[in-house]
């Protein structure tokens, strides 16, 4: 059993732990003796996660098949857990996706959606069903991935960059809206080498850290958040 970390265990649902970021910082979090709430849409990939995932000190891990983009998905999350009595002492809303590069007029009309419905609109679904619940409790930190590309911009990533500037300025306008002892904000996670680099940078995302190599940090970050952090936008 691991030993907690990172002050008292508190219990941290991760949306998009399927691969990439999302997998790595679930493993981080469990091994400092948190309670990790995984959310993703590959069963295969959550069943081999569990497998990973050391045992919590007071409550076993949840991996759920979650689809964000539907809202009917994340709101059968939400009235599972409060069933469960296991709200979230934190959030992190990092299930993502990206587009082939492509300029704006050769992305077609299904991908483009694929980008919002995922980045934003997946982040907006969540909102909708665990702030009432956080805010219910006085307490909750509500952490929304963005990225680099959503305070700067690069050619071919058009839908990417959009999504990720909705997602700083969702963060930020919700975030005057919430109670005292309940906060959300933006993370860039900075350029690491996941799926999501290699298909915009090519073989040239090998020179870049490994999500496990990444982990560490952000836990560290996530972690360490209060709601005095309401409203601002953060890099690992």
């Amino acid at each position: 059993m691991a030993s907690v970390s990172g002050g008292a265990q508190r219990t941290i649902l991760i949306t998009g732990v399927s691969r990439g970021l999302g997998r790595a910082l679930a493993i981080e979090i469990a091994k400092r003796g948190h309670c990790v709430i995984g959310c993703g849409r590959s069963q295969d990939s959550l069943n081999s996660l569990q497998n990973l995932l050391p045992d919590s000190p007071d409550n076993s891990h949840i991996l759920h098949n979650v689809d964000v983009r539907s809202n009917s998905s994340v709101h059968e999350l939400a009235k599972m857990l409060v069933d469960k009595k296991r709200i979230p002492d934190i959030i992190v809303n990092n299930a993502g996706t990206i587009n082939k590069n492509n300029t704006i007029w050769e992305v077609t009309a299904e991908e483009f959606d694929t980008v919002i419905d995922t980045n934003v609109k997946g982040i907006a679904n969540m909102l909708r069903h665990f702030i009432p619940l956080m805010i219910e409790k006085k307490h909750g930190i509500i952490v929304n991935m963005s990225s680099g590309w959503g305070r700067s911009v690069a050619a071919q990533v058009a839908p990417y960059c959009a999504s990720k500037w909705a997602v700083e300025g969702l963060t930020k306008a919700v975030a005057k809206e919430l109670n005292s002892g309940v906060a959300t904000v933006a993370l860039n996670p900075g350029v690491i080498h996941t799926d999501m680099l290699e298909s915009c940078f090519g073989s040239s995302a090998s020179a870049y850290s490994k999500p496990d190599q990444w982990a560490p940090r952000a836990a560290n970050l996530i972690l360490n958040l209060t709601a005095a952090d309401n409203g601002a936008s953060l890099t690992v």
